[in-house]
């Protein structure tokens, strides 16, 4: 296959957007712990404790996340380099790496997800025991 400096180029967009992403998930995560802190210093409560310990998680995968896209990203700037150096072999090399590690990236977000989702679901069980009561 033939690499040219569009190929690489096309990452650039995508990369940045997901970043975006991860940075806004980063944001409201960190929001939360510091309101659900609070919560915990007023009252001890397990459920709480439970909502911090899959928000670490969360954060840890998030962490990985942007580290995997910004490698992603330095892989399409390095693939470009190259290319301009006309170091066709390596700019294949590192393109590769870049699309695995975005590839990473990716896979880190679907089971960040999963963990919000459960998040949410620990979040409602107090409503669901309340509906049942009534």
């Amino acid at each position: 296959m033939e690499l040219s400096l569009s190929i690489p180029a096309l990452l650039f967009p995508a990369i940045s957007l997901t970043m975006l992403a991860y940075n806004a998930r980063y944001l409201a995560i960190a929001a939360l712990i510091r309101q659900l802190h609070k919560e915990y210093i007023e009252k001890e409560n397990m459920r709480i404790i439970r909502q911090i310990k899959l928000l670490r998680k969360r954060l840890y995968l998030i962490r990985n996340m942007q580290a995997a896209a910004i490698l992603s990203f330095l892989g399409a700037v390095a693939t470009m380099g190259l290319l301009y150096i006309q170091s066709g072999y390596w700019a294949h090399i590192i393109f590769g790496i870049s699309l695995v590690a975005l590839l990473v990236s990716l896979i880190l977000s679907l089971i960040e997800v999963q963990l919000s989702t459960k998040a949410l679901g620990l979040q409602l069980s107090d409503i669901k025991d309340q509906e049942n009561q009534v």
